[in-house]
């Protein structure tokens, strides 16, 4: 047979496999079309049938609802670009994910109490939870602090506050994860010199400081700086861990605190997302090499109650974060394409109304964080609406995490609902939906002009009142809530109690420090660092002196105040 009757003869079995596709296909529609003329035809229940996020639900996905085409890359394989199925290879096959409670109440010692505690029972890592004052950048001793000194966490006010935190905690076999952003350059400088009281190498540091700014303009408010000098202390923090604690990761880009604020799952999806970048756009502008840093940036997810969106979530932030990497940053280290992710129950998902379902629901989003492919997790306590957990709750929380890591068979096989058409469906919308806020964004000018305008703010509060009028019109069902409400209000668990005596301790303790520190060294560390925000230098120095003279949040908070000034957000409602 001659070399063109071979080719006529493969291009006939080639057009015939077309042909015969072609008849697959279409009877495939046809069947599918028969199927919907029955189900439209049968009463159905009364019911929302939309996400929490108020996407639609279609009662059946097939072939024809995945966007890419058969056979493409978006899926691929875990450990490999763009990482939609995990970004390790084995996931939990060789390492199962961190399990941390996010825990602080009252001072250092009871913290520090409670932190043995939980690695006593078998918690891989600590989370800590400051107090109000704390967070804004206020001692304990100031005068805007007085009743809430310990409330929501742990009161630090100056290193003396952290050592007493972490005694008796190796910091370099510990993973540390600190949720704090406004002060957090400050607090970040009392942590490493508290490693540093220990006698522990800070480059073997291993933890997280949440430290991302631009989210609290957006939606949690926990501000002090305005945004430029803010972003600045950010691009410092990448520069010096960069080069002194390559194993801590400066920043964790939080949409938690989006999607309790109100967001939607696309939007906290997007706006989450944008911020990442934005911080990269920060770093490649003061001259960084992205390679240098990106690998050290992490990510933290609210895990809310809709179990298949939330797992589409989370393949999706995936893969819009590896192609954005490497396609428009130039990154080559496949480190910094890959998007490493803490997760969190939704706290806003827990009512004060019977409160043990809350240990069911955060059972399931538990589940959706370990199918999704998260690399650290903290469930929330069943009490947490009504106090601080305590120890009973805390541990339930925990558990939750054990059984499902041990005995639910989830870890035995990497994303397993991969190939389903709901879920490959739903990791395509959002996708497509967060690319779409991408393009809306960098229309107002980037996230920062986004963010003086309002328009951020606008958007989450809109979702946030459509998701309040459906549960109050009670067509979005809340179990204890709008439905099933027998017993709502009788709470028979025991919640915990800050007594007022912790707010005198606290305040005397800093008297005492204060009386015991060396003056000179306090205004000559605070009048050099003023004298760095104005010349431009890296500040993680300056106040890494500070921290070490024992100068308290405040005073450091202040000494950058007579140069960057302090945030008021513009009234937008």
């Amino acid at each position: 047979m001659s070399t063109i009757e071979r080719d006529l003869v493969g291009r006939a079995d080639l057009e015939g496999v077309l042909r015969e596709r072609e008849r697959e296909i279409a009877e495939l529609r046809a069947r599918l079309a028969e199927w919907e003329e029955s189900y439209d035809e049968i009463p159905k229940r009364d019911a929302l049938f939309t996400t929490i996020s108020g996407r639609e639900v279609r009662p059946l996905y097939t072939a024809f609802d995945r966007v890419e085409a058969e056979g493409d890359d978006a899926i691929g394989f875990p450990g490999s670009y763009p990482f939609t199925r995990g970004p390790y290879s084995t996931m939990y096959r060789t390492r199962l994910w961190t399990m941390r409670q996010f825990a602080g109440f009252a001072t250092a010692e009871e913290t520090n109490a409670r932190y043995k505690y939980l690695l006593e029972h078998g918690q891989t890592g600590l989370s800590v939870a400051f107090d109000f004052p704390t967070l804004m950048g206020f001692d304990s001793d100031h005068a805007r602090s007085l009743g809430e000194v310990g409330v929501c966490g742990v009161a630090i006010s100056s290193l003396a506050d952290m050592e007493r935190l972490f005694e008796g905690i190796p910091l370099d076999q510990v993973s540390v994860s600190m949720t704090i952003n406004g002060p957090a350059i400050i607090l970040f400088c009392f942590y490493v010199a508290a490693a540093e009281r220990q006698g522990v190498d800070v480059a073997s540091l291993r933890g997280t400081v949440q430290n991302d700014i631009l989210k609290e303009y957006q939606a949690q408010h926990a501000w002090v700086f305005p945004p430029e000098p803010a972003l600045r202390c950010i691009v410092d923090m990448f520069e010096w861990c960069s080069d002194h604690t390559p194993k801590y990761n400066p920043i964790s880009i939080s949409g938690y605190h989006i999607r309790e604020a109100g967001a939607t799952a696309a939007q906290e999806l997007a706006f989450t997302l944008r911020n990442g970048f934005e911080y990269v756009e920060r770093g490649i502008a003061r001259g960084l090499d992205v390679d240098s840093f990106a690998p050290r940036l992490s990510f933290f997810f609210d895990v809310h109650n809709d179990f298949f969106e939330e797992i589409a979530k989370l393949r999706a932030a995936r893969r819009i974060w590896a192609r954005g990497m490497k396609e428009k940053y130039g990154a080559t280290n496949p480190d910094s394409w890959r998007l490493r992710t803490h997760c969190q129950t939704a706290g806003v998902s827990l009512t004060a109304q019977q409160p043990e379902n809350n240990i069911v629901r955060v059972a399931y989003q538990a589940m959706a964080a370990a199918l999704g492919g998260t690399q650290s997790l903290h469930t929330n306590s069943m009490d947490e609406t009504l106090s601080l957990p305590t120890e009973k709750a805390v541990r339930i929380a925990l558990r939750t995490q054990q059984v499902l890591a041990y005995e639910s068979g989830v870890p035995n096989t990497i994303d397993p609902l991969a190939g389903s058409y709901f879920v490959e469906s739903l990791t395509d919308e959002l996708e497509r939906e967060a690319l779409d806020l991408f393009e809306e964004i960098d229309a107002l000018g980037g996230v920062v002009p986004g963010i003086e305008q309002g328009w951020f703010q606008q958007e989450i509060s809109a979702s946030a009142m459509r998701q309040q009028r459906e549960v109050e019109s009670g067509d979005r069902v809340v179990v204890g809530v709008n439905h099933f409400t027998e017993g709502s209000q009788k709470l028979e668990i025991d919640t915990l109690k800050i007594d007022p005596v912790v707010e005198q301790r606290q305040v005397a303790r800093m008297a005492a420090m204060r009386a015991e520190r060396d003056d000179d060294t306090v205004r000559s560390c605070l009048g050099a660092l003023t004298e760095a925000c104005r010349s431009g230098e890296n500040l993680v120095p300056r106040i890494l002196d500070c921290a070490r003279a024992y100068c308290t949040l405040y005073e450091i908070r202040a000494a950058m105040e007579v140069v960057f000034g302090a945030y008021k957000e513009p009234v937008f409602f």
